[in-house]
Protein backbone atom coordinates (compact mmCIF):
# COMPACT_ATOMS: atom_id res chain seq x y z
CA UNK A 1 0.00 0.00 0.00
CA UNK A 2 1.34 3.36 -0.79
CA UNK A 3 1.14 5.92 1.52
CA UNK A 4 0.77 9.25 0.38
CA UNK A 5 1.91 12.27 2.07
CA UNK A 6 -0.57 13.62 4.12
CA UNK A 7 -0.64 10.69 5.50
CA UNK A 8 2.80 10.48 6.49
CA UNK A 9 2.69 14.24 8.08
CA UNK A 10 -0.93 12.88 10.60
CA UNK A 11 1.26 9.58 11.33
CA UNK A 12 4.70 9.63 11.01
CA UNK A 13 6.09 13.50 11.09
CA UNK A 14 9.44 12.66 11.37
CA UNK A 15 9.07 10.23 8.75
CA UNK A 16 7.45 12.32 6.47
CA UNK A 17 10.09 15.46 7.24
CA UNK A 18 12.87 12.61 6.46
CA UNK A 19 10.55 11.54 2.54
CA UNK A 20 10.56 15.11 1.90
CA UNK A 21 14.60 15.69 2.45
CA UNK A 22 15.24 12.02 0.34
CA UNK A 23 13.09 13.85 -2.47
CA UNK A 24 15.23 16.89 -2.22
CA UNK A 25 18.17 15.04 -2.29
CA UNK A 26 18.00 13.32 -5.32
CA UNK A 27 19.82 15.32 -7.52
CA UNK A 28 22.81 14.59 -5.24
CA UNK A 29 22.30 10.95 -4.72
CA UNK A 30 22.32 11.19 -9.29
CA UNK A 31 25.75 13.02 -9.12
CA UNK A 32 26.47 10.17 -6.75
CA UNK A 33 25.50 7.65 -9.11
CA UNK A 34 27.49 8.85 -11.82
CA UNK A 35 31.01 8.74 -9.85
CA UNK A 36 32.92 6.09 -11.64
CA UNK A 37 33.86 2.77 -9.92
CA UNK A 38 37.49 3.14 -10.58
CA UNK A 39 38.27 5.89 -9.16
CA UNK A 40 41.73 6.81 -6.59
CA UNK A 41 39.49 6.57 -3.81
CA UNK A 42 38.10 3.19 -4.20
CA UNK A 43 42.14 1.50 -5.64
CA UNK A 44 43.35 3.41 -2.46
CA UNK A 45 40.70 0.65 -0.65
CA UNK A 46 41.33 -2.26 -2.47
CA UNK A 47 44.98 -2.38 -2.08
CA UNK A 48 44.53 -2.26 1.53
CA UNK A 49 42.83 -5.22 1.31
CA UNK A 50 45.31 -6.83 -0.78
CA UNK A 51 48.32 -5.28 1.50
CA UNK A 52 46.64 -7.76 4.57
CA UNK A 53 47.83 -11.40 3.20
CA UNK A 54 51.23 -9.75 2.47
CA UNK A 55 51.11 -8.10 5.90
CA UNK A 56 50.34 -11.74 7.76
CA UNK A 57 53.73 -13.06 5.77
CA UNK A 58 55.38 -10.41 7.51
CA UNK A 59 54.34 -11.21 10.94
CA UNK A 60 54.87 -14.75 10.99
CA UNK A 61 58.19 -15.09 9.28
CA UNK A 62 61.30 -16.13 11.74
CA UNK A 63 58.21 -18.04 14.41
CA UNK A 64 56.86 -14.27 14.41
CA UNK A 65 59.21 -12.92 16.72
CA UNK A 66 62.29 -11.72 14.82
CA UNK A 67 62.70 -8.35 15.46
CA UNK A 68 63.34 -6.96 11.45
CA UNK A 69 59.96 -8.90 10.65
CA UNK A 70 57.82 -7.32 13.19
CA UNK A 71 58.54 -3.88 12.52
CA UNK A 72 58.46 -4.67 8.14
CA UNK A 73 54.63 -6.14 9.43
CA UNK A 74 54.57 -3.00 11.61
CA UNK A 75 55.49 -0.74 8.73
CA UNK A 76 53.04 -2.54 6.43
CA UNK A 77 50.23 -2.45 9.08
CA UNK A 78 50.64 1.97 9.02
CA UNK A 79 50.56 2.14 5.03
CA UNK A 80 47.56 0.41 4.88
CA UNK A 81 45.78 2.17 7.97
CA UNK A 82 47.06 5.28 6.41
CA UNK A 83 45.62 4.38 3.16
CA UNK A 84 42.33 4.64 5.50
CA UNK A 85 42.63 8.20 6.02
CA UNK A 86 43.54 9.21 2.74
CA UNK A 87 40.90 7.22 0.72
CA UNK A 88 38.02 8.83 3.01
CA UNK A 89 39.47 12.53 2.40
CA UNK A 90 40.17 12.13 -1.04
CA UNK A 91 36.42 10.70 -1.33
CA UNK A 92 34.83 13.54 0.02
CA UNK A 93 36.97 16.47 -1.50
CA UNK A 94 36.88 15.24 -5.02
CA UNK A 95 33.11 13.96 -4.86
CA UNK A 96 34.41 10.20 -5.35
CA UNK A 97 31.61 8.92 -2.41
CA UNK A 98 30.64 5.59 -3.91
CA UNK A 99 28.30 3.04 -2.53
CA UNK A 100 30.98 0.55 -3.19
CA UNK A 101 33.41 3.18 -0.86
CA UNK A 102 30.83 2.56 1.93
CA UNK A 103 30.52 -0.51 2.07
CA UNK A 104 34.37 -1.83 0.85
CA UNK A 105 35.89 0.95 3.29
CA UNK A 106 34.93 -0.66 6.63
CA UNK A 107 35.09 -4.17 5.50
CA UNK A 108 38.80 -2.94 4.21
CA UNK A 109 39.45 -1.81 7.80
CA UNK A 110 37.68 -5.01 9.53
CA UNK A 111 40.04 -7.24 7.34
CA UNK A 112 43.25 -5.41 8.34
CA UNK A 113 42.44 -4.96 11.92
CA UNK A 114 40.80 -8.19 12.39
CA UNK A 115 43.65 -10.11 10.97
CA UNK A 116 46.40 -8.15 13.15
CA UNK A 117 44.23 -9.02 16.20
CA UNK A 118 44.08 -12.66 15.19
CA UNK A 119 47.72 -12.85 14.16
CA UNK A 120 48.76 -11.13 17.70
CA UNK A 121 46.75 -13.54 19.72
CA UNK A 122 48.33 -16.40 17.63
CA UNK A 123 51.71 -15.48 18.54
CA UNK A 124 51.00 -15.18 22.16
CA UNK A 125 50.76 -11.22 22.34
CA UNK A 126 47.12 -10.73 22.80
CA UNK A 127 44.60 -12.08 25.33
CA UNK A 128 42.24 -13.91 22.69
CA UNK A 129 39.46 -12.58 24.63
CA UNK A 130 39.93 -9.13 23.29
CA UNK A 131 40.52 -10.46 20.09
CA UNK A 132 37.08 -12.29 20.18
CA UNK A 133 35.36 -9.12 21.30
CA UNK A 134 36.53 -7.17 18.88
CA UNK A 135 36.20 -9.68 15.53
CA UNK A 136 32.73 -10.50 16.89
CA UNK A 137 31.37 -6.84 16.43
CA UNK A 138 33.01 -5.93 13.93
CA UNK A 139 31.68 -9.11 11.43
CA UNK A 140 28.22 -8.67 13.28
CA UNK A 141 28.48 -4.98 12.12
CA UNK A 142 29.48 -5.98 8.68
CA UNK A 143 26.61 -8.47 8.39
CA UNK A 144 23.76 -5.96 10.08
CA UNK A 145 25.12 -3.21 7.08
CA UNK A 146 24.64 -6.06 4.59
CA UNK A 147 21.18 -7.38 5.74
CA UNK A 148 19.92 -3.47 5.15
CA UNK A 149 22.08 -2.25 2.59
CA UNK A 150 18.49 -2.57 0.43
CA UNK A 151 17.12 0.20 2.59
CA UNK A 152 20.10 2.65 2.76
CA UNK A 153 23.89 2.26 3.19
CA UNK A 154 24.99 3.26 6.77
CA UNK A 155 28.58 5.24 6.48
CA UNK A 156 30.96 5.10 9.12
CA UNK A 157 30.88 8.23 12.08
CA UNK A 158 32.98 9.91 13.73
CA UNK A 159 32.59 7.48 16.60
CA UNK A 160 33.21 4.46 14.38
CA UNK A 161 36.96 6.05 12.65
CA UNK A 162 37.69 6.93 16.27
CA UNK A 163 37.11 3.44 17.00
CA UNK A 164 39.53 2.39 14.07
CA UNK A 165 42.22 4.82 15.08
CA UNK A 166 42.38 3.74 18.47
CA UNK A 167 42.72 -0.26 17.96
CA UNK A 168 45.14 1.11 15.05
CA UNK A 169 47.36 2.96 17.61
CA UNK A 170 47.12 -0.19 20.13
CA UNK A 171 48.19 -2.50 17.46
CA UNK A 172 50.90 -1.07 16.19
CA UNK A 173 52.39 -0.28 19.30
CA UNK A 174 52.19 -4.49 20.21
CA UNK A 175 53.10 -5.04 16.61
CA UNK A 176 56.36 -3.60 17.50
CA UNK A 177 59.10 -5.17 19.39
CA UNK A 178 59.07 -3.68 22.28
CA UNK A 179 58.52 -4.81 26.70
CA UNK A 180 57.77 -2.79 29.81
CA UNK A 181 55.75 0.42 29.57
CA UNK A 182 55.30 0.01 25.90
CA UNK A 183 54.16 -3.02 26.18
CA UNK A 184 51.64 -1.99 28.77
CA UNK A 185 50.73 0.89 26.77
CA UNK A 186 49.33 -1.29 24.06
CA UNK A 187 47.69 -3.16 26.05
CA UNK A 188 45.62 0.24 27.67
CA UNK A 189 45.08 1.45 24.49
CA UNK A 190 43.65 -2.12 23.40
CA UNK A 191 41.03 -2.34 26.34
CA UNK A 192 39.97 1.49 25.25
CA UNK A 193 39.57 0.08 21.70
CA UNK A 194 37.08 -2.37 23.05
CA UNK A 195 35.29 0.09 25.16
CA UNK A 196 34.59 2.30 22.18
CA UNK A 197 34.04 -1.05 20.00
CA UNK A 198 31.18 -1.64 21.92
CA UNK A 199 29.96 1.41 22.35
CA UNK A 200 29.94 2.23 18.35
CA UNK A 201 28.40 -1.30 17.56
CA UNK A 202 25.33 -0.05 19.53
CA UNK A 203 24.88 2.70 18.03
CA UNK A 204 25.16 1.20 14.76
CA UNK A 205 22.50 -1.38 15.37
CA UNK A 206 19.75 2.06 16.61
CA UNK A 207 20.95 3.15 13.37
CA UNK A 208 19.98 0.04 11.23
CA UNK A 209 16.48 -0.53 13.29
CA UNK A 210 15.24 3.20 12.74
CA UNK A 211 16.31 2.45 9.15
CA UNK A 212 14.79 -1.10 8.68
CA UNK A 213 11.42 0.03 10.04
CA UNK A 214 11.36 3.45 8.35
CA UNK A 215 8.49 3.15 6.26
CA UNK A 216 8.93 3.40 2.35
CA UNK A 217 7.36 6.52 1.03
CA UNK A 218 6.82 7.03 -2.36
CA UNK A 219 6.28 10.83 -3.12
CA UNK A 220 3.34 12.15 -5.19
CA UNK A 221 3.96 12.31 -9.06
Amino acid sequence: MTVQSDDMDRVWPVEATRARANVVNEPARAAEAAVPLLNIANILTVLRIAIVPLFLLTLFAAGGHAPAWRIGATVLFGVAAVTDRIDGQLARKYGLVTDFGKLADPIADKALIGSALIGLSALGDLSWWLTIAICAREIGITLLRLAVVRRGVIPAGRGGKLKTLVQSLAIGVLLLPLSGAWATAGLVLMLVAVVLTVVTGLDYIVQAIRLWSAPVVRPRS
